[in-house]
């Protein structure tokens, strides 16, 4: 097994591409070692190593994020422990994990934003999303208010120190050219 490596604009985060498919549907997200004991095998096994802060599977990408060491130190166990669970052939979630959250219930807006919020989404997940995965993360619409979308970022985006210009300078501009109703972009 061969898995490659990408940097990401988040020098604290690294891309794995394992070669194989990781997550069929959906995405998962873990920011805490118990969050990854409860849900994922794979995501349990790159937080038992010392500095691993964050773990995001995309469909055929793991991101890792890091503490203060440097890579050069951490992949070489990340790598082992990627490949060991897959040579385990153990699943990447466990029966009580769960794949993306479509945070559907908790998103706001208001009722007669509907086609507006239609054509957010739309633009997010056609345009915005893909281009955002090949950095190993994610772009999620929370909600829209007064002119503001609320956005949620994940994976390689969530801190990263570029990730305010992509929200401003991309996302943002992309929505207020397609959405003339949009005023401004905000992670939340």
């Amino acid at each position: 097994m061969f898995i490659q490596t990408e940097a990401t604009p988040n020098p604290a985060t690294l891309k794995f591409l394992p070669g194989k498919v990781v997550m069929e549907n959906g995405t998962a997200e873990f920011r805490s070692e118990e969050e990854a004991l409860a849900g994922s095998p794979l995501a349990a096994r790159l937080f038992a190593i010392p500095g691993v802060t964050g773990v995001y599977f995309g469909y055929d990408f793991i991101t890792v994020s890091k503490e203060a060491q440097e890579w050069q130190h951490l992949k070489p166990a990340i790598l082992g422990s990627i490949m060991e669970h897959f040579m385990s052939g153990q699943p990447i979630m466990s029966g009580a994990g769960r794949a993306e959250q479509t945070d559907a219930e908790d998103e706001f807006f208001d009722e007669g934003d509907e086609a507006i919020v239609a054509t957010i989404k739309e633009l997010l997940e056609t345009r915005v999303r893909p281009a955002v995965a090949q950095d190993g993360g994610d772009i999620t619409f929370r909600g829209f208010k007064d002119g503001t979308v609320f956005l949620n970022m994940k994976g390689a985006c969530a801190g990263c120190p570029s990730s305010t210009a992509t929200l401003r300078h991309g996302v943002q501009n992309l929505l207020r050219h397609f959405v003339p109703e949009v005023e401004a972009v905000e992670s939340v």
